[in-house]
Protein backbone atom coordinates (compact mmCIF):
# COMPACT_ATOMS: atom_id res chain seq x y z
CA UNK A 1 0.00 0.00 0.00
CA UNK A 2 1.69 3.46 -1.08
CA UNK A 3 2.31 5.17 2.14
CA UNK A 4 0.42 8.94 2.32
CA UNK A 5 2.07 12.31 2.77
CA UNK A 6 1.39 12.12 6.49
CA UNK A 7 2.99 9.14 7.20
CA UNK A 8 6.19 9.62 5.31
CA UNK A 9 6.87 12.72 7.45
CA UNK A 10 10.72 12.91 8.43
CA UNK A 11 12.17 9.27 8.89
CA UNK A 12 15.79 10.43 9.16
CA UNK A 13 18.06 13.62 10.05
CA UNK A 14 22.12 13.35 9.44
CA UNK A 15 23.75 16.24 10.58
CA UNK A 16 27.52 15.17 9.72
CA UNK A 17 30.34 15.87 7.50
CA UNK A 18 29.78 13.62 4.48
CA UNK A 19 26.49 13.67 4.86
CA UNK A 20 25.41 13.71 1.01
CA UNK A 21 26.98 9.99 0.87
CA UNK A 22 24.34 8.72 2.56
CA UNK A 23 21.73 9.61 0.05
CA UNK A 24 22.21 7.64 -2.47
CA UNK A 25 22.23 4.13 0.14
CA UNK A 26 18.50 6.30 1.70
CA UNK A 27 17.45 6.44 -2.09
CA UNK A 28 18.41 2.31 -2.78
CA UNK A 29 16.65 1.38 0.58
CA UNK A 30 13.65 3.31 -0.41
CA UNK A 31 13.35 1.57 -3.45
CA UNK A 32 13.70 5.10 -5.31
CA UNK A 33 15.01 4.93 -8.83
CA UNK A 34 14.18 8.33 -10.53
CA UNK A 35 14.32 11.11 -8.59
CA UNK A 36 14.51 14.72 -9.49
CA UNK A 37 17.10 16.83 -8.24
CA UNK A 38 15.77 20.57 -8.06
CA UNK A 39 18.86 23.26 -7.09
CA UNK A 40 19.29 26.83 -8.81
CA UNK A 41 22.73 28.06 -10.47
CA UNK A 42 24.16 28.63 -6.99
CA UNK A 43 23.28 25.63 -4.71
CA UNK A 44 24.12 23.47 -7.94
CA UNK A 45 27.44 24.12 -7.80
CA UNK A 46 28.03 24.53 -3.75
CA UNK A 47 26.78 20.63 -3.70
CA UNK A 48 24.42 19.61 -6.21
CA UNK A 49 26.88 18.94 -8.84
CA UNK A 50 28.57 16.37 -6.07
CA UNK A 51 25.58 14.85 -5.06
CA UNK A 52 24.48 14.40 -8.90
CA UNK A 53 27.68 12.51 -9.59
CA UNK A 54 26.96 10.23 -6.43
CA UNK A 55 23.30 9.55 -7.56
CA UNK A 56 24.63 8.83 -10.98
CA UNK A 57 27.30 6.37 -9.83
CA UNK A 58 24.90 4.65 -7.62
CA UNK A 59 22.47 3.47 -10.24
CA UNK A 60 19.72 6.28 -9.67
CA UNK A 61 18.53 8.08 -12.40
CA UNK A 62 18.82 11.92 -11.97
CA UNK A 63 16.40 14.48 -14.10
CA UNK A 64 18.09 17.90 -13.07
CA UNK A 65 16.47 21.20 -12.88
CA UNK A 66 17.56 24.04 -12.17
CA UNK A 67 15.13 26.74 -11.34
CA UNK A 68 15.56 29.80 -12.92
CA UNK A 69 15.46 33.43 -11.87
CA UNK A 70 12.62 35.90 -11.77
CA UNK A 71 12.99 39.15 -13.46
CA UNK A 72 15.01 41.15 -10.85
CA UNK A 73 17.68 38.08 -10.76
CA UNK A 74 16.32 36.06 -7.64
CA UNK A 75 15.19 32.49 -7.79
CA UNK A 76 11.45 33.02 -6.17
CA UNK A 77 8.84 30.46 -4.90
CA UNK A 78 6.45 31.71 -7.06
CA UNK A 79 3.92 30.12 -9.76
CA UNK A 80 6.53 30.19 -12.34
CA UNK A 81 9.09 28.31 -10.48
CA UNK A 82 6.76 25.84 -9.30
CA UNK A 83 5.33 25.05 -12.87
CA UNK A 84 9.03 24.72 -13.83
CA UNK A 85 9.53 22.04 -11.56
CA UNK A 86 5.92 20.25 -11.90
CA UNK A 87 6.51 19.73 -15.78
CA UNK A 88 9.45 17.67 -15.15
CA UNK A 89 7.69 15.40 -12.92
CA UNK A 90 6.12 12.42 -14.49
CA UNK A 91 3.32 10.74 -12.33
CA UNK A 92 4.30 7.05 -13.22
CA UNK A 93 8.00 7.14 -13.49
CA UNK A 94 9.10 9.81 -10.69
CA UNK A 95 9.53 8.14 -7.27
CA UNK A 96 10.76 11.33 -5.42
CA UNK A 97 12.09 14.39 -5.73
CA UNK A 98 15.42 16.46 -3.56
CA UNK A 99 15.43 19.47 -2.56
CA UNK A 100 19.25 21.02 -2.88
CA UNK A 101 19.45 24.50 -1.47
CA UNK A 102 18.19 27.00 1.13
CA UNK A 103 14.29 27.93 2.03
CA UNK A 104 13.37 29.15 -1.53
CA UNK A 105 14.43 25.71 -3.20
CA UNK A 106 12.51 23.99 -0.23
CA UNK A 107 9.66 25.83 -0.79
CA UNK A 108 9.04 25.25 -4.25
CA UNK A 109 9.85 21.72 -4.06
CA UNK A 110 8.01 20.88 -0.75
CA UNK A 111 4.62 22.33 -2.88
CA UNK A 112 5.76 20.31 -5.74
CA UNK A 113 5.95 17.43 -3.92
CA UNK A 114 2.62 18.13 -2.03
CA UNK A 115 0.62 18.68 -5.23
CA UNK A 116 1.89 15.68 -7.17
CA UNK A 117 1.83 13.18 -4.13
CA UNK A 118 6.00 13.07 -4.51
CA UNK A 119 8.02 12.42 -1.37
CA UNK A 120 10.64 15.16 -1.20
CA UNK A 121 14.21 14.78 1.00
CA UNK A 122 15.89 18.05 2.25
CA UNK A 123 20.00 18.29 1.20
CA UNK A 124 20.29 21.82 2.92
CA UNK A 125 23.53 24.51 1.40
CA UNK A 126 23.26 26.92 4.31
CA UNK A 127 22.18 26.83 7.75
CA UNK A 128 19.80 30.21 6.55
CA UNK A 129 16.32 29.09 7.78
CA UNK A 130 14.39 27.02 10.32
CA UNK A 131 12.01 25.98 7.23
CA UNK A 132 13.51 22.85 5.84
CA UNK A 133 10.86 20.69 7.96
CA UNK A 134 7.87 22.63 7.51
CA UNK A 135 4.65 21.48 6.30
CA UNK A 136 3.65 25.27 4.72
CA UNK A 137 5.21 26.84 1.56
CA UNK A 138 5.10 30.25 1.85
CA UNK A 139 4.47 31.70 -2.20
CA UNK A 140 4.09 34.58 -3.80
CA UNK A 141 0.66 35.01 -5.36
CA UNK A 142 0.31 37.97 -7.66
CA UNK A 143 2.89 39.99 -5.45
CA UNK A 144 1.27 38.79 -1.92
CA UNK A 145 3.30 36.39 0.67
CA UNK A 146 0.98 33.65 1.23
CA UNK A 147 1.45 30.47 3.40
CA UNK A 148 -0.05 26.90 1.53
CA UNK A 149 -0.08 23.45 2.59
CA UNK A 150 2.97 21.57 1.74
CA UNK A 151 4.96 17.90 2.56
CA UNK A 152 7.39 17.90 5.10
CA UNK A 153 10.92 15.94 4.01
CA UNK A 154 10.99 12.34 4.42
CA UNK A 155 14.31 12.87 5.03
CA UNK A 156 17.54 15.47 5.49
CA UNK A 157 20.73 15.50 4.89
CA UNK A 158 22.83 18.18 6.28
CA UNK A 159 26.53 18.07 5.20
CA UNK A 160 28.95 19.78 7.44
CA UNK A 161 31.24 19.88 4.83
CA UNK A 162 28.76 22.08 2.57
CA UNK A 163 27.49 24.13 5.22
CA UNK A 164 31.05 25.40 6.26
CA UNK A 165 31.77 26.73 2.91
CA UNK A 166 28.28 28.60 3.31
CA UNK A 167 28.64 32.78 3.07
CA UNK A 168 28.99 34.32 6.32
CA UNK A 169 25.62 36.05 5.57
CA UNK A 170 23.79 32.91 4.63
CA UNK A 171 25.27 32.02 8.33
CA UNK A 172 24.21 35.31 9.52
CA UNK A 173 20.60 35.03 8.41
CA UNK A 174 19.96 31.55 9.92
CA UNK A 175 21.08 33.14 12.90
CA UNK A 176 18.87 36.11 12.74
CA UNK A 177 15.95 33.62 12.06
CA UNK A 178 16.57 31.99 15.35
CA UNK A 179 16.66 35.47 17.13
CA UNK A 180 13.26 36.22 15.97
CA UNK A 181 12.03 33.14 18.07
CA UNK A 182 12.38 35.52 20.95
CA UNK A 183 9.69 37.81 19.93
CA UNK A 184 7.41 34.49 17.71
CA UNK A 185 7.60 32.81 21.79
CA UNK A 186 6.37 35.85 23.02
CA UNK A 187 3.67 36.88 20.31
CA UNK A 188 2.42 33.19 20.80
CA UNK A 189 1.79 33.44 24.78
CA UNK A 190 -0.04 36.64 23.98
CA UNK A 191 -2.00 35.95 21.57
CA UNK A 192 -2.90 32.51 23.35
CA UNK A 193 -4.04 34.81 26.57
CA UNK A 194 -5.81 37.45 25.06
CA UNK A 195 -7.25 35.47 21.98
CA UNK A 196 -7.51 31.94 22.98
CA UNK A 197 -4.76 30.81 19.95
CA UNK A 198 -3.94 27.42 20.41
CA UNK A 199 -0.47 26.86 22.49
CA UNK A 200 1.35 23.83 23.04
CA UNK A 201 4.26 23.58 25.70
CA UNK A 202 6.53 21.03 23.95
CA UNK A 203 6.93 22.99 20.95
CA UNK A 204 7.55 26.07 23.20
CA UNK A 205 10.09 24.58 25.08
CA UNK A 206 11.83 22.81 21.98
CA UNK A 207 11.76 26.05 20.48
CA UNK A 208 13.40 28.15 23.34
CA UNK A 209 16.05 25.36 23.98
CA UNK A 210 17.13 25.98 20.14
CA UNK A 211 17.06 29.67 20.50
CA UNK A 212 18.97 29.67 23.77
CA UNK A 213 21.31 27.40 22.41
CA UNK A 214 22.29 29.43 19.32
CA UNK A 215 22.62 32.92 21.44
CA UNK A 216 24.98 31.05 23.73
CA UNK A 217 26.68 30.26 21.10
CA UNK A 218 26.65 33.09 19.14
CA UNK A 219 30.60 33.95 19.06
CA UNK A 220 31.57 29.78 17.27
CA UNK A 221 28.16 30.89 14.57
CA UNK A 222 30.09 34.13 13.64
CA UNK A 223 33.56 32.69 13.47
CA UNK A 224 32.31 29.58 11.31
CA UNK A 225 33.09 26.89 13.44
CA UNK A 226 32.55 23.56 12.87
CA UNK A 227 30.60 23.64 16.32
CA UNK A 228 29.21 26.29 15.86
CA UNK A 229 27.25 25.30 12.27
CA UNK A 230 26.19 22.13 14.09
CA UNK A 231 25.11 24.03 17.15
CA UNK A 232 22.90 26.66 14.44
CA UNK A 233 22.12 23.82 11.79
CA UNK A 234 20.88 21.65 14.70
CA UNK A 235 18.81 24.47 16.36
CA UNK A 236 17.33 25.08 12.55
CA UNK A 237 15.91 21.49 12.15
CA UNK A 238 14.59 21.51 16.40
CA UNK A 239 12.55 24.77 15.51
CA UNK A 240 11.32 23.53 12.15
CA UNK A 241 10.71 20.05 14.60
CA UNK A 242 8.64 22.13 17.16
CA UNK A 243 7.01 23.96 13.81
CA UNK A 244 5.72 19.78 12.42
CA UNK A 245 4.49 19.11 16.21
CA UNK A 246 2.36 22.01 17.36
CA UNK A 247 1.19 21.91 12.76
CA UNK A 248 1.22 25.84 12.63
CA UNK A 249 4.10 28.88 12.90
CA UNK A 250 3.65 30.21 15.94
CA UNK A 251 5.89 28.69 17.88
CA UNK A 252 8.75 30.70 15.18
CA UNK A 253 6.96 33.35 13.59
CA UNK A 254 4.73 36.08 15.08
CA UNK A 255 5.49 40.32 14.81
CA UNK A 256 9.23 39.91 13.34
CA UNK A 257 7.83 37.75 10.60
CA UNK A 258 4.90 39.56 9.52
CA UNK A 259 7.63 42.64 9.40
CA UNK A 260 9.87 40.74 6.88
CA UNK A 261 7.12 39.53 4.87
CA UNK A 262 5.87 43.01 4.40
CA UNK A 263 8.88 44.34 3.11
CA UNK A 264 9.60 41.05 1.11
CA UNK A 265 6.26 41.97 -0.72
CA UNK A 266 7.48 45.57 -1.01
CA UNK A 267 10.74 44.81 -2.98
CA UNK A 268 8.51 42.04 -5.16
CA UNK A 269 6.45 45.51 -5.98
CA UNK A 270 8.86 47.49 -6.89
CA UNK A 271 11.31 45.05 -8.62
CA UNK A 272 14.23 45.14 -6.13
CA UNK A 273 16.33 42.27 -5.13
CA UNK A 274 15.55 40.34 -2.30
CA UNK A 275 17.08 40.71 0.98
CA UNK A 276 18.25 37.53 3.01
CA UNK A 277 14.57 36.13 4.89
CA UNK A 278 16.78 35.20 8.37
CA UNK A 279 18.43 38.82 8.09
CA UNK A 280 15.17 40.86 7.88
CA UNK A 281 13.90 38.13 10.51
CA UNK A 282 16.68 39.35 12.65
CA UNK A 283 16.42 43.36 12.30
CA UNK A 284 12.73 42.68 12.55
CA UNK A 285 13.12 41.55 16.37
CA UNK A 286 15.23 44.45 16.85
CA UNK A 287 12.70 46.60 15.99
CA UNK A 288 9.57 44.67 17.27
CA UNK A 289 11.42 44.38 21.02
CA UNK A 290 11.53 48.18 20.92
CA UNK A 291 8.48 48.29 20.40
CA UNK A 292 6.78 46.18 22.97
CA UNK A 293 9.12 47.26 25.55
CA UNK A 294 8.25 50.87 24.83
CA UNK A 295 4.80 50.00 24.91
CA UNK A 296 4.57 47.47 28.12
CA UNK A 297 6.90 49.63 30.32
CA UNK A 298 6.93 52.86 29.38
CA UNK A 299 3.47 53.36 27.73
CA UNK A 300 4.48 54.47 24.93
CA UNK A 301 1.71 53.41 22.05
CA UNK A 302 1.26 54.53 18.55
CA UNK A 303 -2.24 55.46 19.11
CA UNK A 304 -3.92 54.48 22.48
CA UNK A 305 -3.19 51.81 25.18
CA UNK A 306 -4.52 48.28 23.87
CA UNK A 307 -7.10 46.74 26.42
CA UNK A 308 -4.80 43.63 26.14
CA UNK A 309 -2.38 45.22 28.21
CA UNK A 310 -4.93 47.24 30.40
CA UNK A 311 -6.08 44.14 30.95
CA UNK A 312 -3.04 41.73 31.05
CA UNK A 313 -0.19 44.24 31.87
CA UNK A 314 1.75 42.15 34.56
CA UNK A 315 1.90 38.91 32.34
CA UNK A 316 3.27 40.93 29.27
CA UNK A 317 5.65 42.80 31.01
CA UNK A 318 7.09 39.35 32.79
CA UNK A 319 6.99 38.08 29.38
CA UNK A 320 8.68 40.92 28.17
CA UNK A 321 11.86 39.85 30.87
CA UNK A 322 12.58 37.15 28.45
CA UNK A 323 13.10 39.27 25.66
CA UNK A 324 16.61 41.33 25.09
CA UNK A 325 16.70 44.65 24.11
CA UNK A 326 16.50 46.39 21.25
CA UNK A 327 20.62 47.22 21.68
CA UNK A 328 21.18 43.65 22.98
CA UNK A 329 19.23 42.24 19.90
CA UNK A 330 21.53 44.30 17.46
CA UNK A 331 24.49 43.49 19.61
CA UNK A 332 24.07 39.57 19.38
CA UNK A 333 23.53 40.09 15.17
CA UNK A 334 26.89 42.19 14.94
CA UNK A 335 28.13 39.44 16.47
CA UNK A 336 27.10 36.90 14.40
CA UNK A 337 28.44 38.68 10.97
CA UNK A 338 25.15 39.81 10.13
CA UNK A 339 23.25 43.62 9.44
CA UNK A 340 22.04 44.64 12.85
CA UNK A 341 20.19 47.51 11.34
CA UNK A 342 17.05 48.48 9.07
CA UNK A 343 19.38 51.10 7.14
CA UNK A 344 22.05 48.31 6.74
CA UNK A 345 19.06 46.15 4.95
CA UNK A 346 18.29 49.28 2.36
CA UNK A 347 14.79 49.56 4.39
CA UNK A 348 14.34 53.13 4.15
CA UNK A 349 12.19 55.21 6.60
CA UNK A 350 8.78 55.29 4.60
CA UNK A 351 8.61 52.05 4.15
CA UNK A 352 9.59 51.21 7.91
CA UNK A 353 6.94 52.94 9.53
CA UNK A 354 4.16 52.00 6.77
CA UNK A 355 5.27 48.27 7.99
CA UNK A 356 5.18 48.94 11.70
CA UNK A 357 1.21 50.53 10.90
CA UNK A 358 0.13 47.56 8.36
CA UNK A 359 2.33 44.11 9.06
CA UNK A 360 -0.18 42.67 11.30
CA UNK A 361 -2.21 42.61 8.64
CA UNK A 362 -0.13 39.97 6.81
CA UNK A 363 -1.07 37.23 9.12
CA UNK A 364 -4.52 36.49 11.32
CA UNK A 365 -2.60 36.56 14.04
CA UNK A 366 -3.19 38.37 17.44
CA UNK A 367 0.16 39.81 18.06
CA UNK A 368 0.81 42.89 20.20
CA UNK A 369 1.70 44.65 17.32
CA UNK A 370 -1.91 44.19 15.87
CA UNK A 371 -3.43 44.94 19.25
CA UNK A 372 -1.33 48.34 18.95
CA UNK A 373 -2.03 49.06 15.94
CA UNK A 374 -6.11 48.53 16.76
CA UNK A 375 -6.12 50.68 19.76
Amino acid sequence: MTKSLEERALERVILEKGAIGQVASYLQDKGYRKIILAADAHTYEACGRLLEHKLQGSGVETDLCLIEPGTAGDVVADGESILQLMLHVHPELTDALIAVGSGTIHDIVRFAGYKTGKPFISVPTAPSVDGFTSKGAPLIVRGAKKTFPASAPTAIFADLDILMQAPQRLVAAGFGDMLGKYTSLFDWKFSHLTAGEPYQDQAAAMTEKALRSCVEHVDEIGQRTEEGIRILMTALIESGVAMLLFGQSHPASGAEHHLSHYWEMEYLRRGSRALLHGAKVGVACAEISRVYHEAAERGIYPGGEPSALRQYGAEVREWLKEVPSEAEIRSLLQRAGGPASREELGIDAELFERSLREAHLVRDRHTLLRALNEA
